[in-house]
């Protein structure tokens, strides 16, 4: 599994990133990304920190991309914050979705997918139209392994399946329980009712290609 969605303690998690590296490692996973929860404040903080780790990745088990998770950025400030993202080094951008059990405000997912990102991260209840320019972008939506953001996963899955979208599988974790092997990851996706299991993770390992 490639997890292209997960947190340290650089912001809301409990993991340094090494231990996030030997803990996906040992679950046998091919590579992760680092996206910290960040807006205005803290952009600079986190990839003046991630890129520390820049230097010795190449000395770790599996690939790893460092960046970040635009997050309850009012939505027309999205793009700035984006623009900031890159300009800092991020790596990969994904942008905190319309999850349904969180009060994102309305009109995240539309103004996202119209920024130079790589993932609308659970999307919740996504509408065709914004899944449309998501496709057109070549943004990808996420499947969430995330107690919680799950929720929504077959109706993200329909939608995208609908509109061509390309779909990803991560697991949006804080903490080690919340890492996830291919095995699950799997299970996840059937289970919201993926048709092609084996495409989704090949969307990860393109995007990772890509960004790496």
């Amino acid at each position: 599994m490639i997890d292209l969605h997960l947190h340290s303690v650089f912001s809301d998690g409990e993991l340094i990133p090494s231990e996030i590296a030997r803990r996906m490692a040992e679950l046998g996973n091919e590579a992760f990304a680092i996206t910290d929860h960040a807006d205005f404040s803290n952009i600079d903080y986190l990839m003046n920190n991630l890129r520390k780790m820049m230097d010795f990745r190449d000395d770790y088990e599996l690939d790893i991309l460092f960046g970040v998770e635009i997050t309850h950025v009012p939505p027309n400030l999205i793009g700035k914050a984006v623009e900031i993202a890159w300009k800092e080094g991020a790596e990969i951008v994904v942008v905190h979705g319309e999850t349904i059990v969180e009060p994102v405000k309305e009109g995240t997912n539309i103004a996202a997918v119209q920024e130079e990102i790589n993932i609308l991260a659970h999307p919740g209840l996504i509408d065709l139209n914004t899944a449309e320019i998501a496709a057109e972008n070549g943004i990808c939506l996420e499947i969430s392994a995330r107690k919680g953001h799950c929720l929504t996963n077959g109706h993200v899955a329909r939608i995208g399946d609908e509109v061509g979208c390309k779909l990803v599988i991560n697991t949006d974790a804080h903490s080690p329980s919340d890492l996830i092997d291919k095995k699950m990851a799997e299970q996840i996706l059937i289970g919201a009712g993926v048709r092609d299991v084996k495409e989704v993770f090949e969307n990860s390992r393109e995007l990772m290609r890509k960004l790496g």
